[in-house]
């Protein structure tokens, strides 16, 4: 969801990819929420990070505690920052009702818009005062 929202919505100042330390393919209810916002999502792919190791990145986000936990060491001056977002296929499991399970997704889905909204200002911690 988060490489959709970049390309989506800051594409001319972001160049996305997005790859898990355990990627467990595209994840359908992902791909109807965000289709739902209007980001079609729907030809992206479920990469590892080791798939991505070649491109040099100014900063890489974790967005799972597992992915800052297991991370790897990116070469170069990459800088990583973890914004933890909640699990939706997690969250999705205890649902009564696939809506409520949407829900989940939805919920997510927004949280994740709203960081990528102020990006890459956010990326940068403040400064003390």
């Amino acid at each position: 969801m988060a490489e959709g929202w970049a390309q989506q919505l800051k594409g001319d100042v972001i160049e996305p990819h997005s790859a898990g330390t355990d990627p467990h393919g595209m994840n359908e209810r992902a791909i109807k929420v965000m289709a739902e916002a209007g980001v079609d999502i729907s030809k992206h792919t479920s990469k590892h990070v080791d798939d991505v190791m070649y491109v040099h990145f100014d900063y890489v986000v974790t967005v799972c505690g597992h992915a800052d936990e297991t991370c790897p060491v990116f070469p170069g001056k990459t800088k990583v920052i973890h914004v933890g977002f909640d699990d939706p296929p997690k969250l999705a499991q205890a649902a009564a009702t696939e809506e409520e399970a949407l829900s989940h997704y939805r919920r997510v889905r927004d949280e994740i818009k709203a960081f990528v909204t102020g990006l890459p200002d956010n990326l940068e911690p403040e400064p003390a005062a």
